[in-house]
C-alpha cells in the first residue's frame, strides 16, 4: 500500500510541475540561431542573418515546437474590418476559413533592433502571398456598390513588409524572454491578382466585369484591401512570434540583452511568469 502511494503522490507532483505557467522552453543555442551582440557594430547584419536563419527553420518546424502547426500555408479562422477612409472607399469585410501561403518564401532584408526598448523594426519580402479563404462584403469602392458573398482570391506579387514590434522584457528559468505585445505592419506591392466569386448574387456578366476592373486597376483594390492585408499579415506574424519568443530566450539572439530587472528598474520583479 505504501508503494502505492507513493507512485500516486509521484504522478500528482509530476502533473502539478507541468502546469501552464511552466511550458517548456529551450536552454541551449539552437543551431538555427546566430547569437548577435547589440553593442557590436555588425549587429544588424548579424541579426539580419539570425532572423532569416529563424524564418528559414518555420518551414520545417522548429522542434519542440508543437504549437505552430503550419507556418506556410498558415490558417486564419476568422477576420472582421469595417474601413471608411474616404469618399471612395466605404467596406464592411468579413473573411472566414482563410489559407495563406507565401510566408515559406520570406526573405529577411533587415532587422532592427532598438536598445531603448528592445522593440524590432524589421523589413522582409514575400515574393508572392496567396490569400483564399470564404468572404462577405458589403460597401463600395468607388462608384461600384458591392454586397455578396462567396470565394475571394488574392495574390500579391513582391510584397516588402516593413513589421514594427512591440515587447516586453521578462524573466523565467534563468533566461531572459521577448513577450511580444503588439504588431504593426506596412506593406508595399508591384501587383494584385484577385477574383470574387458571386459579388452580385448570381449575377455573372456583373461579377466578371468588375473582377475584370479589379485586375485592371489592382491598385486601386489594394488601397481598398489596405487594412485587410494588413490585419491578416499582423494576425499571422502576432501569433507566430508570441509563441517563437515564449519558447526561445531573447540571449539566444541578442546575448548581451538586459534582464527586465536592469532595463525597467527595481519594480520589475527578477523571475516573473510569462506575461499573456
Amino acid at each position: 500500500m505504501s508503494l502505492v502511494l507513493s507512485l500516486y503522490f509521484l504522478v500528482i507532483s509530476c502533473f502539478y510541475t507541468i502546469r501552464a505557467d511552466d511550458e517548456p522552453f529551450l536552454t541551449d543555442p539552437p543551431d538555427y540561431i546566430k547569437e548577435c551582440q547589440i553593442a557590436d557594430k555588425h549587429f544588424i547584419n548579424c541579426s539580419t542573418q539570425s532572423i532569416q536563419q529563424l524564418f528559414d527553420k518555420l518551414n520545417d518546424g522548429i522542434p519542440g515546437l508543437n504549437s505552430i502547426k503550419s507556418f506556410d500555408p498558415f490558417y486564419l479562422n476568422r477576420i472582421r474590418i469595417t474601413q471608411g477612409n474616404s469618399n471612395a472607399i466605404n467596406l464592411k469585410v468579413e473573411l472566414a476559413n482563410v489559407k495563406i501561403n507565401g510566408f515559406g518564401r520570406t526573405n529577411v532584408l533587415e532587422s532592427v533592433v532598438y536598445p531603448k526598448d528592445y522593440s524590432w523594426k524589421t523589413t522582409f519580402m514575400l515574393p508572392e502571398m496567396k490569400l483564399q479563404g470564404d468572404y462577405s462584403l458589403f460597401g463600395r469602392i468607388l462608384l461600384i456598390p458591392l454586397n455578396g458573398h462567396g470565394e475571394v482570391f488574392l495574390e500579391a506579387e513582391n510584397m516588402t513588409v516593413v513589421m514594427h514590434s512591440k515587447t516586453r522584457l521578462y524573466e523565467k528559468g534563468g533566461f531572459t524572454f521577448y513577450n511580444v505585445t503588439n504588431i504593426r505592419v506596412d506593406f508595399k506591392i508591384d501587383g494584385l491578382k484577385s477574383y470574387f466569386s458571386n459579388l452580385f448574387n448570381g449575377n455573372k456578366q456583373l461579377e466578371d466585369s468588375t473582377n475584370k476592373f479589379f485586375n485592371d486597376n489592382w491598385r486601386m483594390l489594394a488601397d481598398a484591401l489596405y487594412t485587410v492585408i494588413t490585419q491578416t499579415i499582423e494576425d499571422i506574424l502576432l501569433d507566430v512570434l508570441k509563441k517563437i519568443f515564449h519558447y526561445i530566450p531573447a540571449n539566444f539572439f541578442v546575448s548581451d540583452i538586459p534582464t527586465s530587472k536592469q532595463l525597467y528598474g527595481t519594480k520589475a520583479t527578477a523571475d516573473t511568469k510569462r506575461p499573456k
